[in-house]
């Protein structure tokens, strides 16, 4: 009997303590419950983007400095003043230049007018049509000159037989003047009689021999030296025809390109030294700087002006090399300054660099980012915070980074249930700095997500916090 009521007695402190451990439990897993984190999740868009810093600078911008030494004579700008292409900014004293920039303008003038004459003049024509006909009857005259010089060519027939007949008759007369001489001969040197003869007979001789020599030239050939002169000015006359048939071929089309360019940039160069004279803006912006005023005397070198074009801002960052691949032309960009804080700016991706720069190790590459709705408050030389929007997704389920953990080598979540925790492995797609998207999981709109799953619900898996893919 006795025995029974012990045993009845451990049956009753038995249920009493399966009692005792059960509401514990209950106790406790409320307890837990009721210090969880949770946030519902929902359908929603999402943007990711590539963050980085960059510097803000001028579409274009110049030093502009003198390129002559002299006296600055006028500065036609201020600080802030808006130029065109070609403005000029400031000039130097004419009578404070180098002697070689005061003569460019004679050059200047020389060389424009040579120019005109090139362009606009026949002259060059007409010269070159006339030395050309002028080589021609040259050749021709040296050609015709060196054929009736051979032999056989000197004299024609009839020419022949009339010297041949003319040398007949002189040597007639001069046997008739012998004659008339031989007899007088003896008679004093000065007796008129004998002079005449003697005279009359000096001349029938000459007049003979003469008519003998060109006989003598008419059936005969030139010599060595003769033949080689001849042939000489054949040479000549028929080089100076090819040099002026060169001439006009270059010429009777109007100016070559070869001459234009040459006279151009002859006038060129002087317009080149004539502008070291002033400086002249190169392109159309704002004057950023003034370093010189009316009466200074500068050198080649000396700073003269800023210049920049603020029509266009842009932005020059460094992207990780894992990220470059995610960034194309066109993508739109979120733009934040230290010195505008209450307001976010815009701007578009428009180059990316096409070769890596590698820095301490890292390779990154240069990504220009245009700003599109700069004010008057951004300035080169700012620095730029610069989020590059890669990808922006509609409508898709969204799960909150912080509550991703890595359990057991898996992406996974914990859900609240009344006041059960469910693990539920995800698959995640596109991610922000704080969201990610679901892409696989038995996850929906609604669902309390836990952010601060217990420890003993990791089971043994290492947590981790699920910021990107």
């Amino acid at each position: 009997m006795k025995r029974r009521y012990i045993a009845i007695a451990v049956v009753v402190v038995i249920i009493a303590g399966f009692i005792a451990l059960r509401s514990c439990g209950q106790s406790g897993l409320a307890a837990s419950t009721g210090s969880l984190q949770t946030e519902e999740l929902a359908m929603g868009s999402l943007t990711a983007s590539v963050g980085a810093t960059g510097t803000v600078r001028a579409n274009q911008s110049a030093v502009l400095t003198f390129q002559s030494s002299g006296i600055v004579d006028e500065v036609a700008v201020e600080l802030g003043d808006t130029v065109g292409r070609g403005d000029v900014l400031s000039e130097i004293q004419r009578t404070s230049l180098p002697a070689a920039v005061i003569l460019a303008r004679a050059d200047h003038v020389a060389a424009q007018r040579a120019l005109e004459d090139l362009l606009e003049s026949s002259q060059a024509q007409a010269a070159a049509q006339l030395a050309l006909a002028q080589a021609q009857d040259a050749l021709e005259d040296a050609e015709y000159l060196r054929t009736v010089r051979q032999k056989g060519y000197r004299a024609s027939s009839d020419t022949l037989a009339a010297s041949r007949a003319n040398l007949v008759l002189a040597q007639q007369e001069v046997d008739r003047a012998q004659a008339a001489f031989d007899k007088v001969e003896n008679r004093p040197p000065d007796d008129p009689g004998r002079a005449l003869a003697l005279s009359n007979l000096i001349a029938a001789r000459k007049k003979r021999d003469s008519i003998q020599r060109n006989l003598n030239w008419y059936t005969g050939h030139p010599s060595e030296t003769e033949q080689a002169l001849l042939d000489a000015e054949v040479a000549v006359a028929e080089a100076q025809l090819a040099d002026a048939i060169r001439e006009w071929e270059r010429v009777k089309d109007g100016p070559s390109p070869g001459d234009i360019a040459a006279a151009e940039a002859r006038l060129a160069a002087a317009e080149a030294t004539l502008r070291t004279a002033r400086i002249e803006a190169p392109f159309a912006g704002t004057i950023t700087s003034v370093q010189v005023k009316p009466g200074d005397q500068v050198a080649p070198g000396t700073l003269a002006f800023g210049l920049a074009d603020l029509s266009r801002l842009l932005v020059d960052v460094e992207i990780s090399e894992v990220d470059i691949n995610r960034i194309v032309a066109g993508q739109p960009v979120n733009l934040n300054f230290d010195a505008v804080l209450d307001h976010t700016y815009h701007g578009e991706v428009t180059a990316i660099g096409l070769s890596g720069v590698i820095t301490q190790g890292v390779v990154s590459f240069n990504v220009t980012v245009e700003l599109q709705d700069a004010d008057e408050r951004i300035k080169p030389g700012m620095t730029a915070a610069v989020n590059i929007v890669v990808e922006q997704i509609e409508n898709v389920l969204l799960v909150p980074n912080r509550a991703v953990r890595v359990v057991d080598g898996e992406r996974t979540v914990f859900i609240l249930e009344g006041e059960q925790i469910r693990p539920v492995v995800i698959e995640l797609g596109v991610s922000s700095e704080t969201q990610s998207q679901v892409l696989d999981g038995e996850l929906a709109a609604g669902d309390l997500v836990v952010l601060n799953p217990p420890e003993t619900m990791l089971m043994g898996g290492q947590p981790g916090f699920m910021g990107g893919r």
